[in-house]
């Protein structure tokens, strides 16, 4: 087994998952509805930032360049990561980094975690809904009111009471139309790639790192390797033993961390699946269409599927016809990774191949 397969069920209400017109959505054509998302890149942003909280590791520094022109302007430049895989967040959130001009030899390493967005389970049990909010502080006396003119002048208090004169207008609060939320149920899934999990390539050809990176590594007990991609360094065992939990951990229980704290809801997740198929994997959280009315769709987790480790947490009762809910149930699924993760033979890869 080279890849982990994993999909998650996670139940949304009320709440904003990216702010963009309210909330991002897509158009599904067959049931004629707007359906709100997760980008990939944002559930990724959110797992990596609950893993480096559960391994108590700051995130990796990123370089910012601007260049100044002839007019004394600054111009966006490029962003660099530090490719530096003693890092978690750029192990397993992968890295690239491009110099302008060329003169640089370019360093990309693809991550092992490939995420998908987090969508609606079926187009029929997720949805959008919008309300007007509002910025009320009209019942503090120590607002501080500026109107300006045309000339961007700031009128006295006087000529701002003589505007206001025939007019019912509070100038202590906003009103905020329009803003969507998203509820319903929500899958995503994750394929992890034990061969690159922590495993970093030395190809002088297609180069992952600096020579001063491979130095560092090895003489902090990086093993040299081979895998399928070719030479590589592996992450010493005492580094996996203590960053596989972790892991497990971030990929189980992450929260999207850059939604408005107005809109916030658990996002608990109902079900977890994983296998090394992703076909099975794919049958194992899914819906299906009512026989009664085909407006209506129902939402299943089945348990039953040879090669598929499924767990069910207490609260999907509330919205999946099931008998099997443990309150453990997300402990379960941890160590279930945490056992996969740590089995593989990341030194002696292709020997066992």
């Amino acid at each position: 087994m080279n890849t982990i397969y994993i999909r998650t069920l996670k139940r949304a209400e009320h709440t904003v998952f990216n702010v963009s017109d309210g909330q991002k959505y897509y158009y599904d054509t067959q049931f004629n509805r707007r359906i709100p998302f997760s980008s990939g890149q944002q559930v990724k942003r959110s797992l990596i930032d609950a893993l480096c909280d559960a391994i108590n590791q700051a995130p990796s520094p990123t370089t910012f360049l601007f260049d100044v022109n002839k007019q004394k302007e600054l111009k966006e430049g490029e962003v660099y990561g530090t490719c530096d895989p003693t890092y978690a967040d750029q192990l397993f959130g992968g890295w690239m980094k491009a110099s302008k001009g060329g003169t640089d030899r370019t360093l990309k390493r693809r991550s092992p975690l490939s995420i998908s967005a987090m969508r609606a389970l079926h187009p029929l049990l997720a949805g959008m809904d919008s309300e007007n909010a509002s910025f009320d502080r009209s019942d503090r006396p120590n607002n501080r009111v500026i109107v300006r003119d045309e000339k961007n002048n700031e009128l006295s208090e006087e000529e701002i009471v003589a505007l206001l004169q025939g007019k019912d207008r509070s100038l202590s609060r906003k009103w905020i139309p329009n803003n969507s939320r998203a509820t319903g149920l929500f899958v995503f899934d994750i394929a992890i790639d034990l061969r690159r999990l922590f495993s970093v390539g030395v190809n002088s050809f297609e180069p992952e790192m600096a020579e001063s990176t491979i130095g560092k590594l090895k003489e902090e007990g990086w093993i040299e390797s081979s895998n399928v991609f070719g030479p590589c360094l592996v992450a010493p065992k005492k580094l996996r033993d203590r960053w596989i939990p972790g892991l497990a951990h971030a990929i189980i229980n992450w929260r999207i961390t850059s939604n408005q704290s107005r809109t916030f809801s658990l996002m608990d997740t109902l079900a977890v699946s994983i296998s090394d198929n992703a076909n099975l994997i794919a049958g194992s959280i899914r819906a299906k269409l009512s026989e009664e009315d085909s407006r209506k769709a129902d939402p299943i987790v089945d348990e039953s599927i040879p090669g598929v480790d499924t767990f069910v947490t207490l609260q999907a009762g509330a919205f999946i016809h099931t008998k099997s809910e443990k309150v453990d149930a997300t402990s379960k699924a941890e160590e279930k990774l945490v056992e996969l993760m740590s089995a593989y033979d990341y030194e002696g890869q292709l020997v066992n191949a």
